[in-house]
């Protein structure tokens, strides 16, 4: 159950930057109520939060009414999502000229945040000039349906960069905190776009157009594993097999077509050089083998780790990409 401490005095402080929490919802009630808790024992207390559900029929519209009579619909506001999918829910929420802040966070209806999570995503930003697009995003912390720990996300050491997010994802959007200036470009891109995930998008948007990338080696987020789950972790073998399956059938392939198509719509915000790596990628596709290798090592395409390389080696080969 929600607290009855007064959210209203810790609300618009003029020295602390507001976060929206963006969160959306579908048939979450399960677990909606773990996270919420989450959200107010935040040691950051300057958040407000925006839910966007996209035709649930269970219980998460009681959940949600629940908190917000205690939190104020200054503090809990809720609207209809599109229903198409979870990416273009996010990227709708996100894209509301009406939702105002300093900072925006997505959220899962299923995790569980700890206390200090947007404390350490807020001082980080802080350091970033406002006129510099900034995303946060990290590790997390797998646990099971019951909560259980099953064990950490992979932990990614090279620095984020365009060349990497064109071909990899590295940070949930479930851990991702971002600025203005970010926000501002995932909203000229527009909520219509059709792309594989919001996350991988906003991590190549925003690494494309020069902006900076943090990956918080730290997990900040419990990350629920359940039957229910629109996309899984990737961090055991299971999940490699299932990844390795989908290069197979051509999912990835059609993934990168997606992104490339979005990411050209936004070419006149890309730097000189990541246009040019975006080209090769394109032109990658189309080669045959002697030609593919040579435009990708140019591009100087590459993901995190080794067995990650060797993942996109194959799909090099068998023309996967």
């Amino acid at each position: 159950m929600p607290s009855s401490q007064a959210f209203s005095r810790e609300l618009s402080l003029p020295e602390t930057p507001l976060v929206a929490i963006l969160m959306c919802t579908y048939n979450g009630a399960q677990f909606l109520a773990q996270q919420l808790n989450s959200f107010e024992q935040q040691a950051y207390r300057n958040w407000s939060l925006h839910v966007s559900d996209d035709g649930s029929v269970d219980g998460t519209h009681a959940v949600l009414r629940t908190y917000a009579e205690v939190w104020g619909d200054h503090r809990l506001r809720v609207v209809g999502g599109p229903q198409a999918g979870f990416a273009r829910n996010f990227l709708s929420l996100t894209c509301r000229a009406d939702i105002v802040a300093d900072y925006f966070a997505w959220s899962d209806q299923d995790d569980i945040w700890s206390a200090e999570k947007l404390q350490v995503a807020v001082d980080w930003l802080r350091n970033i000039p406002s006129e510099v697009p900034a995303l946060y995003c990290g590790r997390t912390q797998i646990i099971c349906e019951e909560g259980i720990p099953l064990g950490l996300s992979p932990n990614f050491s090279l620095p984020p960069h365009f060349k990497n997010a064109l071909v990899q994802s590295i940070g949930g959007g479930n851990t991702m905190v971002f600025n203005q200036a970010a926000r501002a470009l995932i909203m000229e891109a527009g909520a219509d776009l059709s792309v594989p995930s919001h996350d991988w998008w906003c991590y190549q948007l925003i690494s494309g157009a020069g902006g900076v990338v943090h990956y918080d080696p730290q997990p900040r987020v419990f990350y629920r594993q359940h039957g229910k789950n629109v996309i899984g972790s990737n961090s055991d073998w299971c999940a490699r097999l299932r990844r390795l399956a989908m290069v197979l059938q051509g999912r990835f392939y059609e993934w990168s077509a997606q992104n490339i198509r979005a990411l050209e719509s936004m070419s006149h915000r890309l730097n000189k050089d990541h246009r040019k790596t975006l080209k090769l990628f394109k032109v990658a596709r189309k080669r045959r083998l002697p030609g593919r290798i040579a435009c990708i090592l140019k591009a100087g395409l590459h993901r995190q780790t080794l067995l990650g390389n060797l993942g996109l080696l194959l799909a090099i080969l068998l023309k996967k990409i």
